[in-house]
């Protein structure tokens, strides 16, 4: 009998020094980060403390999920971008003060910065075609940022941070072994995350609890009703009732697709997260629904087309049965009336002149306001308040000031590719193709949704690019190892297992 020691050259296997590099990377982390945490928090004020010590409860765990289970990693990331607002009005709620800048807003990022562990531990196995999709998109970034570095200060990190954390599901997705069921895996549970915000959406519809009315009061947002049953346009747990709705949405579309895709509450989550998307009064929402829906049908098979038009049928008769018994019932219809007569719509009116007025500042400064000008990154040093450019409901109009007209066509030259790996994809025999055609209705309702807003970041960016990721690696993944098998199996004197 022969030892499974003998010959054996005494090196240590690269595999156990990936091993020992874990173990002592989790060693350092458990070691210092709470020691870090208590003398932050003993310098800070009561209120600031408060907030750091969320948020560090929020990130540990993403921290030890990066290290040891990074496939679960981006599903605990959703419910933080889920929960972390709402945690920030409850603390602002039991302190009895309102906090326009707070630290919980840094969770989310900072929970999905950390996909940037897996990528870097496996950044050499990074395919070339992911590799100069990342190019291209690291180059109109790092001309906006030098930009915004002068012209707006540190409002420039954030933003920059909100462009970076969702483009880096891409390589994630790429390094990290994602199987069909790994994938359904994690839509199921956004599903269900979903599903738990529209109920909390609901009851906030119907009794507006006490922090979110204290919120709605302080927070000068006159867009969202007042805090009273039934008057309030709904934002769960979210920031507000567009984030809200973008949470939602791209929840919903994937729950009507496909059964694998509906988590544990079925048909039933699939009414509750309708009714509370109807909640928001966000019509913007329902335009990237109809957009996404149609061009998964179109890319389907024809069998698959048939199947996928009678389900969005089920729910268009239920949805019109169900909304006539709801209470307020009355409000929700009249905004979506809206959508028929929308040349007197007030809002449509705006974004029309916010178009004129915007499109000569554009052609003064070609060269672009730089990361950081647009959206909630301008409150950054000033004083907690929205700058000139705070609040801007056109995308290609953000996105052109943010990077001017060099560094816009960079960008959209960089979508351009993207969108031509996933027809590669979607055109292909794969058993996942259904992945692709995911990602192809997402990357499509993305651009459609433009119109409104900059969806390319924040928690927006993050749900496009993690269903652009998935269907972009789906397969990849499995080429990998393929290649990796064959390469073995032809190797000289490669020795049986």
């Amino acid at each position: 009998m022969i030892s499974r020691h003998q010959g054996s050259s005494g090196l240590i296997h690269p595999g156990n020094l990936r091993a020992l590099a874990t173990a002592g990377i989790f060693t350092a982390v458990c070691a210092v980060l709470p020691l870090m945490i208590g003398y932050v928090s003993a310098k800070l004020s009561s209120s600031s403390g408060l907030q750091l010590a969320m948020v560090s409860a929020l990130l540990f765990p993403a921290l030890l999920l990066a290290l040891l289970k990074p496939r679960l990693l981006v599903i605990y990331t959703l419910l933080v971008w889920a929960i972390a607002p709402e945690l920030r009005r409850i603390a602002d709620w039991s302190e009895g003060v309102y906090h326009s800048v707070s630290l919980l807003s840094l969770a989310p990022l900072l929970a999905g910065g950390a996909v940037a562990i897996p990528v870097m531990r496996k950044i050499h196995a990074i395919r070339r075609p992911f590799m100069r999709l990342l190019l291209l998109f690291a180059v109109p970034l790092g001309y906006a940022t030098l930009i915004g570095l002068a012209k707006n200060g540190m409002g420039s990190f954030y933003d920059l941070t909100n462009y970076l954390v969702p483009l880096l599901l891409l390589p994630y997705f790429a390094v990290t072994p994602f199987t069909a069921r790994d994938i359904d895996k994690l839509l199921g549970g956004y599903a269900n995350i979903a599903v738990l915000v529209a109920g909390y959406g609901i009851i906030q519809y119907l009794t507006v609890p006490a922090w979110d009315a204290f919120w709605m009061m302080n927070s000068g947002m006159n867009s969202i009703g007042t805090p009273h049953p039934l008057e309030v346009r709904v934002f769960s747990t979210l920031n507000s009732p567009g984030p809200a709705a973008t949470f939602l949405v791209f929840a919903l579309v994937p729950m009507i697709l496909e059964k694998r895709w509906r988590g544990a509450f079925g048909w039933i989550g699939v009414l509750l997260v309708v009714v509370c998307l109807l909640t928001t009064l966000v019509r913007a929402a329902w335009l990237l629904l109809l957009v996404m829906l149609l061009v998964y049908i179109a890319s389907s098979s024809s069998k698959g087309k048939w199947k996928t038009l009678i389900q969005v049928l089920f729910v268009a008769l239920a949805l019109f049965w169900i909304v006539p018994k709801l209470p307020g019932a009355e409000g929700l219809t009249s905004r979506m009336e809206t959508l028929s007569s929308i040349q007197e719509d007030r809002s449509y009116n705006d974004r029309l002149n916010l178009l004129g007025s915007m499109i000569p500042a554009i052609k003064s400064n070609p060269v672009g306001q730089g990361i950081g000008s647009v959206g909630q990154s301008t409150k950054l040093g000033n004083s907690g308040e929205l700058g000139e450019y705070g609040i801007m409901d056109n995308g290609f109009i953000a996105l052109m000031l943010t990077f001017g007209a060099p560094g816009g066509l960079l960008f959209f030259g960089a979508l351009g590719m993207a969108a031509k790996q996933i027809m590669a994809k979607v055109t292909g025999t794969s058993r996942l193709q259904m992945y692709a055609r995911l990602a192809l209705a997402t990357w499509t309702g993305a651009v459609v949704g433009l119109v409104s807003d900059n969806g390319f970041l924040g928690l927006k960016g993050y749900l496009i690019w993690m269903l652009i990721g998935l269907g972009l690696s789906a397969r990849e993944v499995l080429d990998g190892r393929k290649t990796e098998a064959t390469q073995a199996a032809v190797q000289p004197g490669a020795a049986p297992r």
